[in-house]
C-alpha cells in the first residue's frame, strides 16, 4: 500500500510526479529544487538555494510524518562541483549529528537552470 504525500508548504511538482510517495515503513521524496512554496526561484548562490531546498525537503517529511531525523539517504545533484564545499556547509547544519548515506554527482543541467536538487529516502518508524 503507498500513500501520496503532498504540502502545500514546498512547491508543487512541475511534471508528472508526486512531492513524495509513502509506503508503510518507507517515505521516498522526490527531487526538491531551490523554489518557494509560491513557486518563486531562490536566487543568491548555492548557499540561498541549498537553504532553500532542505527546507522544501523538510515540509515534505513532515507532511508525511517525519522529520530529517528519519532520513536514511539522499541524493544530491549539483550544477557545479566547484559548489561541493559551500553546499557541504549549509547541508551539515540540517544534519549535523548521523548524517544519512549519500551520492552527490554532478549534472549538466538541472530542472528551471537551478544549481541544486535533492532527493531523499527517509524512514517511518
Amino acid at each position: 500500500m503507498k500513500d501520496i504525500i503532498l504540502t502545500k508548504n514546498a512547491p508543487a511538482a512541475i511534471g508528472p510526479y508526486s512531492q513524495a510517495i509513502g509506503t508503510s515503513n518507507l517515505i521516498f521524496v522526490s527531487g526538491q529544487i531551490p523554489f518557494t512554496p509560491g513557486g518563486e526561484r531562490v536566487k543568491g548562490g548555492i548557499k540561498s538555494e541549498t537553504i532553500r531546498v532542505l527546507e522544501n525537503l523538510k515540509a515534505v517529511l513532515e507532511e508525511g510524518g517525519v522529520s530529517l531525523d528519519q532520513v536514511i539517504k539522499t541524493t544530491v545533484y549539483l550544477k557545479d562541483m566547484a559548489d561541493f564545499a559551500e553546499f557541504n556547509e549549509v547541508y551539515g547544519e540540517y544534519f549535523p549529528e548521523n548524517p544519512p548515506a549519500r551520492a552527490c554527482v554532478e549534472v549538466s543541467a538541472l530542472p528551471k537552470g537551478v544549481s541544486v536538487e535533492i532527493e531523499a529516502i527517509a524512514v517511518r518508524n
